[in-house]
């Protein structure tokens, strides 16, 4: 590997400034949003240990109960906001008209970040551009993200990263929540979830309806949101077999028709005018079986199957098919006084059948992949904590990957502690990319696998979190991360007289930066900041260019004044940087405000209101989306929202 990340384009050293932030640097476990007195009871899946998130070596960020309630209030319909308001994160919309989108992390293309739900991979291939808009927070316990190459514990397919959504467990009191949102941008939300615990038994009920129709705030013609409208319905059973053996299963399914395009068409007054439709059903099952042996070692056995339709249409075209996948793991760990092992073994398949396909652009495929992995977690001292993992998978088409990985936890005071990790990663050739997605996979010849190696990368991150408590009321947490990506025979695609096909680069693509959060608490005021740098780009034989759409620098501010059991109001303030375009001038910089106003009005129920880009940034009014007509429009790539100001408001009834 190359020397790390402490380099840009012209291999000159990042700013002192970044560097000397080491000395002041977060809290013990390192997310600028959490609150530093409640981190030890935090448990993360992620990791596989089932630790507390100060002792894992692996650096994890955790989104938790409460931060979820204030971004469900802001956007809750969909978890887009969660995420692209954390440092390091992107949420990359993909389609001008339907609000496609997918999740960048440290530059990297949304292909290379892994979304799972209660660690099972269930939003992958076809469903990938929708599943962001299809997910609502409500029933979500937390969300942890792990940065960097997360192969060797998750399998192919997160070298940026992985998010990973945490689904509400039944409590010891039940639990039923009510939403209903509005917002001026004629969508309406409503959700509920209600859980419960009889003797051995437990389940949880998520439901919600979600709704909208086409918002044109620039008045070009074109749906900035589209017509659409989703149901969504997610039980799930908790038995308690014994005091050892534990068993729960859920089942999922999400409907949904979205149409964006010309107003004039969604309004049924200009047929010929230009529209995409996206319709699409999803169906899953999650089973999870945990069995605890008196020695102290766990088997645990997880399995989901997944079935996603979705027909996409614009004029003249459809692309339309069904992906079904199935995941099953099997694993045994073990937690001892010094430390923590966990062996598995897990099978993946993948089918897509396409229907109606065109001659030469047929896109079935059927693979599978086989894996095994292993993890070993040791105190080597008071001061030092060592992690080491591996995994070997054999895909059917690609061959076999072995994906090492190492992290170590210092802690050399009891208010500093600092995390370094690095692995390799990989991910197989895919059709389901967001390029193909932005020409709808029209004229696109399929992946012929003998052609094609799988991508590969290694990476490697370093930070240091610290913790100062100034006086009784006010604290100081800060953390610094930097990081380093590497990516050999990435996948591109290239046209050639209207026809596009799949290509390698010889060349690697690199991603490495900083991120800074600072967390200032004083009494009921809070004080987040957020400085995100990125420099993503791909070399070439003339040297380095910019990756498309990846903003070098972005900060997040957010100022949050509570009372416990009365009141919240925040202001935020983000400022993205420019991002360079292909074939285009580069994308301009902009700032973007929101004001939110929660108050409890009696126990159970609270009203919120939230005023979202209040100054209106919006792409259309920098430039013309588009450079064509309404018939045939030929649009520009997306860096800036497109929805402009929204007002959104509502009640939470809590039992």
């Amino acid at each position: 590997m190359r020397s790390i990340f402490l380099f840009n384009k012209n291999k000159s050293l990042i700013p002192e400034i970044l560097t000397s932030l080491l000395a002041l640097t977060v809290i013990k476990a390192p997310f600028a949003f959490a609150d530093d007195d409640h981190i030890e009871e935090i448990l993360v899946m992620s990791s596989r240990t089932n630790a507390t998130l100060d002792d894992t070596p692996m650096r994890l960020q955790v989104l938790n109960a409460e931060e979820l309630h204030e971004k469900a209030n802001m956007k809750p319909g969909d978890i887009r906001m969660i995420l692209n308001e954390s440092t390091g994160i992107q949420v990359q919309q993909t389609s001008a008209t339907s609000f496609n989108s997918s999740i960048r992390i440290q530059g990297l293309d949304g292909r290379y970040t892994q979304l799972l739900r209660d660690g099972l991979p269930i939003y992958s291939g076809f469903s990938g551009s929708l599943s962001l808009l299809q997910i609502t927070p409500l029933d979500l316990q937390q969300v942890e993200v792990v940065k960097g190459a997360s192969s060797t514990l998750y399998g192919g397919g997160a070298i940026a990263g992985l998010i990973n959504l945490i689904s509400k467990r039944p409590g010891e009191e039940p639990e039923t929540s009510f939403m209903l949102n509005g917002t001026s941008a004629k969508g309406l939300d409503v959700s509920a979830f209600h859980s419960r615990e009889v003797g051995s038994h437990g389940f949880t009920l998520f439901g919600s309806y979600n709704r909208g129709e086409a918002y044109d705030p620039a008045d070009n013609g074109l749906s900035a949101i589209p017509e659409f409208e989703r149901v969504t319905l997610t039980p799930q059973w908790f038995y308690s077999m014994s005091e050892a053996t534990n068993l729960d299963f859920g089942i999922g399914f999400i409907d949904e028709s979205r149409l964006g395009g010309s107003i004039d068409y969604i309004e049924g007054r200009a047929p010929n005018d230009y529209f995409e439709s996206n319709d699409s059903q999803r169906m899953y099952t999650r089973l999870n079986l945990n069995h605890a042996f008196e020695s102290g070692m766990e088997l645990t056995l997880k399995n989901a199957n997944s079935i996603f339709d979705r027909s996409l249409e614009i004029p003249d075209f459809i692309f339309s098919g069904k992906q079904t996948s199935t995941f099953t793991e099997l694993t045994l760990a073990d937690n001892f006084s010094e430390g923590s092992w966990v062996l598995g073994l897990n099978a993946i398949t993948e089918k897509f059948d396409q229907e109606q396909a065109q001659i030469g652009f047929d896109h079935d495929y059927s693979e599978q992949t086989l894996g095994a992995f292993g993890q070993y977690t040791r105190d080597l001292s008071s001061l030092v904590v060592f992690e080491g993992g591996l995994r070997v998978d054999s895909h059917s088409d690609y061959g076999s990957f072995i994906l090492p990985r190492v992290s170590i936890l210092l802690l050399p005071t009891s208010d500093i502690t600092m995390r370094i990790g690095g692995g390799y990663g990989y991910k197989t050739p895919s059709l389901f990319i967001s390029e193909a997605e932005e020409i709808h996979f029209r004229n696109l010849e399929p992946i012929e696998p003998e052609n094609f190696e799988g991508e590969t990368s290694k990476g490697v991150n370093f930070d240091i979190n610290h913790r100062l408590e100034i006086s009784e009321e006010l604290t100081l947490n800060s953390n610094l991360l930097l990081f380093y990506t590497e990516i050999e025979d990435a996948l591109e695609i290239v046209e050639n007289d209207e026809i596009y096909r799949f290509n390698q680069l010889d060349t690697a693509i690199e991603t490495q930066g900083a991120e800074i959060n600072l967390t200032l608490n004083f009494g009921e005021l809070r004080y987040l900041f957020g400085y995100t740098f990125v420099d993503a780009r791909q070399e070439t034989a003339s040297g380095y260019i910019d990756l498309p759409l990846v903003s070098q620098h972005r900060v997040n501010q957010v100022i949050m004044w509570e009372r416990e059991d009365d009141f919240r109001v925040g202001f935020e303030a983000y400022y993205y940087g420019k991002q360079s375009r292909e074939n285009d001038s580069t994308g301009r910089d902009y700032w973007f405000f929101g004001l939110m106003m929660e108050k409890q009005l009696n126990e159970p129920v609270t009203a919120f209101l939230n005023f979202e880009n209040f100054t209106d940034s919006r792409q259309t009014r920098y430039e013309d989306i588009n450079s064509g007509d309404l018939v045939n429009p030929v649009f520009r790539d997306i860096y800036a929202p497109l929805d402009g100001f929204v007002i959104n408001g509502g009640v939470r009834v809590r039992f």
